[in-house]
């Protein structure tokens, strides 16, 4: 398992090899990981993942399948040296101990599994209209729950569901914080959003930041800037 220093992930959701390499060189020398997600990795297969170079790699597939197939998914990706994986809290016991266990097939350097519990682009409402009474925070702690007590190293959670994580799971967790927006910044498609200073004083262990780095006129700039707020 790669140990982190640096606390800011940058989310390199874009599909274009050349415009990835460019963003992960532009934000290297401030963010501890890049992470890259569905868009690239279906346009660009595991063969893409070399465009992170030397820099740790959050693979935010958010893998969600029979125990058999999750397992057979972390087998396949464990050799391409990714420091984080993702997998939904939604998915399971079976399938969360499943995905660990085919982790720690890959020994010392193995992915650290993180359990998405309840996606920042959903709302009270939202939730209540796929079947999801009593809010983002019980559905988040009930996953979270389930996922640790299978394995899962850590969650992906909203920064608002930082707090009663730290007070009910302690500071083992690594709790990994999208919809991270600095002050100013446009919320886009996010629900429950929060600034990087503000969510590291919750209990964050990670934050995520994306299209406030990735879509400024300066990258580098920008990562630095919340990489000093954070610090």
């Amino acid at each position: 398992m790669t140990e982190i220093s640096k606390r800011l992930i940058t989310a390199i959701d874009v599909a274009e090899m050349s415009r990835a390499a460019a963003l992960v060189a532009a934000v290297a020398p401030h963010s501890g990981l890049v992470k890259l997600g569905l868009e690239f990795y279906l346009a660009n297969g595991p063969a893409g993942l070399k465009v992170a170079g030397d820099a740790p790699v959050f693979l935010d597939l958010k893998l969600h399948d029979i125990p058999n197939t999750v397992a057979g998914a972390v087998r396949s990706l464990a050799p391409l040296n990714v420091a984080m994986l993702t997998v939904h809290a939604a998915g399971g016991a079976k399938m969360i101990a499943a995905a660990r266990a085919a982790a720690d097939g890959a020994g010392a350097k193995r992915p650290l599994i993180l359990a998405v519990t309840v996606l920042t682009s959903l709302d009270a409402e939202a939730l209540y209209s796929i079947g999801v009474s009593g809010g983002p925070t019980q559905q988040v702690l009930r996953l979270a729950r389930l996922a640790l007590e299978s394995g899962a190293d850590g969650l992906v959670c909203s920064a608002h569901e930082l707090a009663p994580l730290r007070a009910s799971f302690g500071e083992k967790p690594i709790l990994v914080v999208p919809g991270i927006r600095p002050e100013g910044s446009d919320i886009g498609d996010q629900a429950r959003v929060m600034t990087p200073p503000a969510a590291m004083a919750a209990g964050a262990s990670y934050i995520v930041v994306g299209r406030p780095i990735t879509g400024a006129t300066d990258p580098s700039a920008a990562a630095a800037v919340i990489a000093k707020a954070i610090a």
